[in-house]
């Protein structure tokens, strides 16, 4: 199952770290922890880190959203999760629906009837449900992350619906390149990478995966150009440094390689 870091939903989401780190600290969601101690959301926790964003855009204090995620939390039981649950903004407080039935999320008092298309509703829903996901980019790349195992051809058409949304996205590049590249899509990969320096000129990533790619189909010399230009942009990016010294040895140009199995040597100290 996919995994997102504070940092991807920092830059996914939107969401400020004070509001997740609080989350966390409450108990309203609980990561995992990673290799080096970071902090690893579900796609689950991914669509409740959005649905408290939207009720921080809506200038609810951090606290109230808290102690409403807490209540509705608590009022689905254990391990239930939170899709269907129509979170929104009411002025100053949180309401919720709930299988036709509504109420303020802190106090428990009964509300009358609310559209969740209202402004600032909220929807806790699964993303991956088709009627579920707007036209967004974060949107789109939430679905192809999620259906990336199971549905590969799904993942690839959210994938691509996230960069039509948003052409400057950097995270659907390179979820998709990596797919194309593991089914011997290396051509497609390559044009998508093209693709992406077009809108990203100054991206190593999408210079150093586009190498990758380029070296697989046997274009070694394109392939070198690529880390050469991956470097110009991130001269501490080791793994091109690698991958720049692998070519120049087998060119036969021993000095270069030197100097790049040196940069990669020092960087990774």
């Amino acid at each position: 199952m996919p995994t997102y870091t504070l940092k991807d939903a920092e830059t996914m989401l939107g969401i400020p770290r004070s509001v997740a780190s609080r989350l966390v600290t409450e108990g309203i969601i609980t990561p995992t922890r990673g290799p080096r101690r970071q902090l690893l959301f579900t796609f689950q926790d991914m669509v409740l880190l959005r649905t408290a964003n939207s009720l921080h855009d809506a200038r609810i204090p951090t606290r109230l959203i808290v102690r409403a995620l807490a209540r509705v939390k608590a009022s689905r039981g254990a391990g239930q999760p939170l899709t269907g649950v129509r979170i929104r903004a009411m002025g100053n407080e949180v309401a919720t629906k709930d299988e036709g039935r509504g109420w303020q999320a802190v106090s428990g008092q009964m509300l009358m009837d609310f559209e969740p298309g209202e402004p600032g509703a909220a929807v806790v829903e699964s993303l991956h449900d088709a009627r579920a996901p707007a036209a967004e980019a974060q949107d789109w790349f939430l679905v192809g992350a999620e259906l990336e195992t199971e549905k590969p051809i799904e993942a690839e058409a959210a994938y691509r619906r996230a960069l039509e949304a948003e052409p400057t996205f950097l995270d659907p590049y390179l979820n998709l390149g990596c797919m194309l590249c593991d089914t011997g899509r290396f051509g497609d990969a390559v044009e998508l990478y093209r693709f992406g320096i077009s809108h990203l000129p100054n991206e190593p990533l999408l210079h150093f995966n586009l190498g990758v790619a380029l070296e697989d189909m046997g274009r070694t010399g394109d392939a070198l150009s690529s880390y050469e230009r991956c470097i110009a942009l991130a001269p501490d990016f080791a793994d091109a440094h690698f991958n720049a010294a692998r070519i120049y040895e087998t060119l036969g140009n021993g000095m270069r390689a030197i100097r790049h199995f040196n940069a990669y040597r020092r960087l990774q100290t």
